[in-house]
């Protein structure tokens, strides 16, 4: 043995019950967990996050505890700067705008979260295609594609819009959400295609297809929870937008018709107001409308961070 020595102290005695052959050094973290574990770690994602939770719980209840329907007139209490049985003050018709900021932040996230829900549950089914069919398939899908996206989206929004307003009917909350998912899906449906592209080459994909599995059960169970991240991300920046598109239209006097609310027709009502230092009419429905947007765009960049597999440990 090349002149070691062993003696009988170098060694100990290990019994079965003592012996680890595995020993884990820390839990198991899901793949959804390790996620939610960076997200919390943002702290102007959270705040992003609560501010949401917040203003979604006081849409529901908001219109219930102050005191007033959101169409109750009163003209002995018109222009009322905000006060203790008005919090935000009253319009130029008595009606409480504490309720009617409330139910236009409802609105406003119904035609949001809605028209995003359409544009992902359209763009994944017509990406998911394209992206999995044959080559002259593909290039005929998003031609159809590129042809309605080349279409202006604000455009047809307005002109939709237009044309419900001008024939009697009125915009509602369905003609609004129908109006921004006419295009809207476009950039979901490349995403998703781009993903499908890429992930169907993968060593998963081609052992699943080599086993005979069909294209429709490949595309279900590994391509579209693995590109499930940049859609995610693409949700939440589709909804802000689209409670801007919202605003917009509602302040140019095309969103949702009266007594009904929403913030851009009270921000539209509070600009008469402004000329004679009525500002608070004007700023808390803008301030409502920033907190959305601000809030859906953090919450999206911190679940980008959280859902980069680069920050995985």
């Amino acid at each position: 043995m090349g002149g070691l020595a062993f003696k009988q102290d170098m060694f100990e005695k290990v019994s079965r019950k003592s012996h680890k052959t595995v020993e884990i050094k820390r839990p198991t973290i899901r793949y959804w967990e390790g996620v939610w574990h960076r997200l919390r770690q943002n702290k102007l994602a959270m705040t992003g996050l609560i501010i949401l939770i917040i203003m979604g719980i006081m849409s529901i209840v908001g219109t219930r505890i102050s005191g007033y329907r959101y169409y109750e007139q009163d003209l002995t209490k018109i222009n009322q700067a905000p006060n203790s049985d008005y919090r935000f003050g009253t319009d130029e018709l008595g009606r409480d705008l504490f309720s009617r900021v409330w139910l236009g932040t409802r609105y406003s996230l119904i035609i949001g979260i809605c028209a995003a829900l359409i544009d992902f549950l359209i763009g994944v089914l017509y990406g998911g295609i394209a992206g999995m069919s044959s080559r002259g398939v593909d290039v005929a899908m998003m031609r159809v594609a590129e042809i309605i996206y080349s279409i202006p989206h604000m455009l047809v929004v307005i002109l939709i819009s237009v044309v419900f307003s001008t024939s009697g009917t009125g915009t509602s909350v369905f003609i609004l959400i129908l109006a921004m998912t006419i295009t809207g899906w476009v950039p979901m449906a490349n995403l998703v295609r781009g993903q499908v592209l890429q992930l169907k080459e993968s060593e998963y994909s081609l052992a699943a297809e080599s086993l005979g599995a069909s294209k429709g059960w490949i595309l279900k169970k590994h391509i579209i929870p693995n590109a499930l991240g940049p859609i995610l991300i693409n949700v939440t920046i589709t909804i802000p937008k689209a409670i801007f598109s919202e605003a917009t239209l509602s302040f140019m006097g095309l969103g949702l018709q009266p007594p009904s609310p929403s913030l851009g027709t009270l921000t539209n009502d509070g600009l008469a107001g402004m000329a004679v230092g009525r500002y608070y009419q004007i700023v808390i429905p803008s301030i409502f409308i920033s907190l959305l947007m601000f809030s859906f765009n953090v919450l999206g960049d911190g679940l980008r961070d959280a859902l980069d597999p680069k920050l995985r440990r």
